[in-house]
């Protein structure tokens, strides 16, 4: 079995917050390289969502040709993913050449098959500006749930899939007019409600879903699936191969998805391997596809992209696994890009290293209801969690390095105690790594505290800083296990915090072997045998003190 995995392709227009990266990518990271320290086969692909409005708006705003705007941002963004050790294999965009030569593909596909209809709609257009305003160029107040910067295509509130034209006190986003009327245009739409049937019959093979991706997929299909709109009136994006559409380009929402196998498909192409993405996507029996994504991208991977899927007729690759999370709120409100709420990324990783963010972010993971984020609470992890339970653990290594020497000490042989705890640690292993496999990313963080928390129980109950006053060899022998408590956790650790692993693997001269050990083959402790070097690295976290977090939350708006 290999693995394809795939994160929410993050959308191009600025950088991302907090909740972007927890939502998707970075449990997506951690289970990629659980998997592959497993030793399973892992493609781990993603993209920068680069069509529709959000592109030529924030473009506009910064004073660019959307093509420059977006080739800046998606170098910004690379960047950013790799300082927080996002593992892709590879990171694309949807306006590359694949991209555009598969989403036309996919559409050719299934207007042959007769999910395809031309209509003639009307359309909100702004007679200042002069032209018509597709999806995000028009906002206004939400129908259902009464939000007043509702964007023309959904609804950041309530996530409600919306129509230009459905909006109340309507208003260009480009010049803020209020000067529109309703004219006729010609567009193509899916015909999703004959499709309704085949994916309710998929959802329905998929049982195993987490409830909030199944909820959202049922409410959809309960509510009865209608036919969707897919071209837009821009000049950016993939022009529609359809005589009467020039000037016409497919919506953000139909190649988006697409950009999946596009991306793969450069991964090919960038390592010479030819037409080798086909055996991920066309022959796919012997391939798990899970997706990682926030509950505001579920209907579209659960609805539109499997219904766009099974109306080709082909034999595309879909989803085994559909990992859905909520929404992790800043102080009472929503993260949100456009409203420049909330810490981003480029501000996160200038505050304090990747490792800090990525392991209190996956304990405070969104996933059976929406969390919080809040400076306190990141204090309470990182001093708490990271620096008094690990980093004060591993900082043991100075008393070994005085008393013993640089090298692990010969001396006692394991008791009672010694087995006691290799039978806990090979329990949290076993449960941490069955939490990782079932994607249950919140209890696998609990569960690694857990871990680093018995060898802390450990040293407390043994006192070798007494011990060795009566009995050195007792003293080396805890010692000795306490060291390689450190290696079980440098393995264990390094899904979630793989520059801290990387660290303790370099202080501990760990074999390369030894460093991609499997997490579920690593309780031994004993591995690391008297005369092993080690050294002694400055310490792995630093606390945050109340006048940092207090001026933190003043610079963001917290507390």
């Amino acid at each position: 079995m290999r693995y394809l995995i795939t994160s929410a392709l993050p959308y191009i227009n600025g950088i991302k917050h907090l909740g972007n990266l927890v939502g998707s990518m970075l449990p997506a990271d951690v289970y990629a390289r659980f998997l592959r320290q497993e030793g399973e086969t892992v493609l781990f692909v993603c993209a920068t969502d680069e069509h529709g409005t959000p592109a030529e708006l924030a473009a506009l705003e910064a004073g660019l040709n959307v093509e420059s705007y977006c080739l800046r941002q998606h170098k910004r963004q690379a960047d950013i993913y790799q300082k927080l050790g996002l593992s892709f294999d590879y990171f694309g965009r949807t306006s590359s050449t694949h991209n555009h030569e598969l989403t036309q593909h996919f559409y050719q596909s299934l207007d042959k098959n007769g999910f395809m209809e031309e209509r003639e709609i009307s359309l909100m257009y702004s007679l200042d500006d002069d032209r018509f305003l597709p999806d995000r160029y028009i906002v206004g107040t939400c129908p259902r749930c009464g939000y007043h910067s509702a964007r023309g295509d959904q609804c950041e509130n309530c996530t409600s899939v919306l129509d230009p034209t459905e909006l109340i006190e309507a208003r260009s986003a480009v010049s803020g007019s209020t000067n529109l009327e309703v004219r006729k245009t010609k567009h193509l739409f899916l015909k999703l409600a004959a499709l309704s049937d085949e994916v309710r019959a998929w959802v329905y093979e998929n049982r195993d879903w987490p409830n909030l991706t199944k909820s959202i997929a049922m409410k959809w299909l309960n509510e009865g699936l209608q036919d969707r709109c897919i071209t837009r009136d821009l000049s950016w994006g993939v022009p529609v191969p359809r005589p009467g559409f020039e000037g016409k380009v497919f919506y953000v929402w139909f190649d988006a998805p697409i950009g999946y196998i596009a991306a793969t498909k450069g991964w090919a192409v960038e390592n010479s391997k030819e037409d080798d993405w086909k055996t991920w996507w066309c022959s796919p029996e012997d391939t798990k596809y899970v997706q990682f994504m926030a509950k505001d991208n579920l209907p579209f991977h659960t609805i539109m992209w499997p219904a766009m899927i099974l109306g080709t007729r082909e034999q595309w690759k879909m989803a085994d696994q559909i990992k859905g999370f909520n929404w992790l709120n800043y102080y009472g409100g929503k993260f949100s890009t456009s409203a420049k709420r909330g810490v981003f990324l480029d501000q996160a990783i200038e505050i304090l290293p990747p490792d800090y963010w990525r392991y209190s972010l996956m304990s405070m993971a969104p996933e059976s209801s929406d969390s919080a984020f809040t400076w306190e609470l990141l204090q309470i992890k990182v001093n708490k969690e990271l620096a008094d339970t690990l980093g004060n653990f591993v900082n043991r290594l100075k008393f070994a390095a005085k008393h013993f020497g640089s090298t692990v000490p010969e001396g006692g042989h394991p008791g009672e105690r010694e087995q006691q705890l290799q039978v806990t640690c090979e329990k949290l292993v076993g449960t941490l790594c069955e939490l990782i496999r079932n994607m249950e990313f919140r209890k696998a963080t609990e569960t690694l505290y857990s871990l680093w928390s018995v060898g802390n129980q450990y040293i407390d109950e043994r006192a070798p800083w007494s011990l060795i006053k009566e009995n050195r060899e007792e003293a080396a022998l805890v010692i000795r296990t306490c060291i390689n408590l450190i290696r079980l956790y440098a393995i264990a650790s390094a899904p979630f915090i793989p520059f801290t692993s990387q660290k303790l693997f370099e202080a501990l001269h760990l074999s390369e072997a030894d460093r991609m050990r499997k997490i579920s083959d690593a309780v031994n402790l004993d591995a690391l045998v008297p005369g092993h070097p080690f050294d002694v690295p400055p310490p792995l976290f630093r606390k945050l003190e109340d006048k940092e977090i207090e001026e933190l939350c003043r610079q963001f708006g917290g507390g």
